[in-house]
């Protein structure tokens, strides 16, 4: 996967001035936009569409410095339709104008090319297992939260505390699918996985049984789930769970991520410090490459 991931990152590197399209790369890559959208995300710590335009202006930047084109010529060349529009993405990013930095020579900001290696530690085995599951429901509360990558997600912790434990006893006995009891389900992220950006947040259980009233309700079609455990200190040891999926399961294993909900069933020790975890992720097979 990570050869096939270089390929794409020789292509954009190629087609700086052109249009690059994700569903053109995921062909380079041999994988589902989708997957690659995430493979990247993981593996680079940023969306794939934010890493292009940073390489544009990166490399406009270098021409801009250079003097020997027009700043306008230069702005059509990377896709800007403005002068303007130019400018302002070129300052955002190096935190003075193009015209500014080709007067003054100013020192710019920039991206350096991504190239994906894996390390293999060896000093540690992922726990894992692929399961095929018909259709479920998750039913529970919800709440639209912002991802956070690492450290506490206050949004999550303040919707918990503010449900009644009465409503999760309730809910807790209509759970009868895995994983079992209380589960945290993410639903309908954005695209990029940027630090900031809204999903929606279910607190709730898996269930064939029939929703309350007033409950919210997630339909999962079937398909198949990688399931992954972890034990350790909260939240590090979800949070590097997630990581760990992306930058090692998937590089070294024949699946790729499929749209679908992320689950997690969490038991925390008594002091709330420590965790056992079960990470739900859908799944599918690679395609063979012809």
């Amino acid at each position: 996967m990570l050869d096939r991931l270089n390929h794409a990152m020789e292509h954009i590197e190629r087609h700086l001035d052109q249009s690059i399209d994700g569903a053109g790369l995921a062909r380079i890559a041999a994988t589902s936009e989708y997957h690659l959208r995430r493979m990247f995300s993981a593996l680079a710590g940023m969306p794939l569409s934010e890493y292009i335009r940073r390489r544009r202006l990166t490399v406009a930047g270098a021409e801009v410095l250079a003097g020997d084109v027009s700043l306008l010529e230069i702005a059509v060349r990377y896709g800007y339709g403005s002068g303007e529009a130019f400018a302002r993405a070129f300052r955002a990013m190096h935190g003075v104008g193009p015209g500014e930095a080709r007067r003054s020579g100013a020192a710019l900001v920039s991206q350096p090319r991504l190239t994906f290696r894996l390390t293999i530690e060896g000093s540690s085995s992922m726990r894992y297992r692929v399961v095929d599951r018909p259709a479920f429901s998750v039913v529970g509360l919800k709440a639209r939260v912002p991802l956070v990558h690492v450290g506490p997600n206050q949004a999550i912790i303040d919707f918990i505390r503010g449900i009644e434990p009465g409503t999760l006893e309730r809910l807790e006995k209509l759970s009868d699918l895995e994983p079992q009891g209380i589960v945290a389900v993410c639903d309908d992220l954005d695209p990029s996985r940027a630090e900031g950006t809204e999903l929606d947040y279910y607190h709730g259980v898996i269930t064939s049984a029939a929703p309350p009233e007033g409950a919210a309700v997630l339909p999962v079609p079937a398909g198949s789930w990688a399931v992954f455990t972890t034990s350790g200190p909260m939240p590090e040891a979800i949070q590097y769970l997630w990581r760990d999926v992306f930058t090692e399961w998937f590089p070294s294993n024949p699946y790729r991520s499929r749209p679908g909900p992320e689950i997690l069933r969490t038991r925390l020790s008594p002091d709330k410090t420590e965790a056992d975890a079960e990470l739900w992720l859908p799944v599918e097979r690679e395609q063979e490459r012809s």
